[in-house]
């Protein structure tokens, strides 16, 4: 008999599923090879899928089928180029714990991270934790950051585990919907997550005095359910995001503004923002005498997508001599 559940937990070769019927936790493993689009993937499986199953004499499951995903977050896998590393799937949104002391904000992961959850029209909200240790430059930064990313239509919250602010709102956010967390280690995701909800207890890795980088601490995806309601799907500490799995247009398309900025381009969505002649984004960043223009075009956000181009670039130029 085919059981319907949902995966909860992967470990690599073991997932967690929940029966949907009975809320019973069965361990399963996958039979064959699952793809996605012409993809390869590292884990077949997400966290989030709704997958149907057997149940052997032994008491484990065998998964024969994942149901169609309404979404996904998916990463380029660390270890093989041009492979896909699922994060989770069927999630309704994706919350980004960042902070801009403790370690220092690196604006550029915010846009990467933004860069995974457009594609698939996934409601991101960013979240700027330790409020407690700013000071009045800190909060300017997190002021223009705020400006930045809520005028492209991002939700952007500040919040401390130290001194409760903004818990509140972060648990409104999350009540009732299945949220995927991440945030680079060190930034303090578990410790606010913990400080809603204690049992919880979602790992806490102290940063390393040595590096000033966090310790890894989650090393699979899990997902928690919420005692207010809701659910969410912890994802281990990322370090970096690169994208050798986009082209440079999959780039241009899903850095929302310029897509939408585009329609002025002299070449519209084929315009790569670069140096092609009436280019409505260049012509924006030009005129503004601010760094952030009146359209939502950010010089930072600016230079990041650059940056991101030309490392696909010299990807793909590496690749195809390596072919040659």
């Amino acid at each position: 008999i085919l059981i319907k559940g949902r995966v909860i937990k992967s470990t690599g070769s073991w997932y967690n599923v929940r029966r949907l019927d009975s809320g019973e936790i069965v361990k399963c493993r996958i039979v064959g090879k699952f793809r996605l689009g012409n993809m390869n993937l590292t884990n077949p499986v997400a966290v989030g899928d709704v997958v149907e199953f057997v149940v052997n004499e032994d008491g484990f499951g065998m998964i024969k089928k994942i149901a169609p995903r309404v979404n996904y977050v998916a990463r380029q896998s660390p270890r093989k180029l041009h492979d896909l590393h699922l994060l989770a799937s069927n999630v309704d949104q994706a919350m980004l714990f960042v902070t801009i002391v403790e370690p220092h904000l690196k604006q550029g992961f915010i846009d990467r991270f933004l860069l995974m959850t457009e594609p698939q029209d996934i409601p991101t909200i960013i979240v700027f934790n330790k409020s407690d240790l700013y000071d009045a430059d800190d909060k300017a930064i997190f002021n223009d950051m705020k400006t930045i990313y809520e005028k492209i239509g991002y939700s952007v919250l500040l919040i401390s585990a130290i001194t409760g602010e903004g818990l509140e709102d972060l648990k409104n956010v999350l009540k009732d919907k299945i949220t995927l967390v991440s945030g680079q280690s060190g930034v303090g995701k578990s410790s606010a997550v913990n400080a809603i909800q204690a049992q919880l207890i979602l790992k806490t890795g102290d940063i390393s005095d040595y590096s000033g980088k966090g310790q890894h601490t989650t090393t699979f995806a899990e997902m928690f359910e919420l005692d207010f309601g809701g659910s969410l799907i912890d994802t281990p500490g990322i370090k970096t995001l690169a994208f050798n799995n986009l082209q440079p247009m999959d780039v241009a398309h899903n850095f929302r503004e310029f897509f939408i900025l585009s329609d002025k381009c002299k070449f519209g969505s084929s315009c790569m923002h670069r140096n092609e002649p009436g280019c409505a984004v260049k012509a924006a960043l030009t005129d503004s005498e601010d760094s952030l223009t009146e359209l939502g075009i950010s010089e930072l956000r600016y230079q990041n997508y650059l940056k991101i181009l030309e490392e696909i670039e010299d990807i793909n130029y590496w690749q195809r001599n390596k072919e040659a």
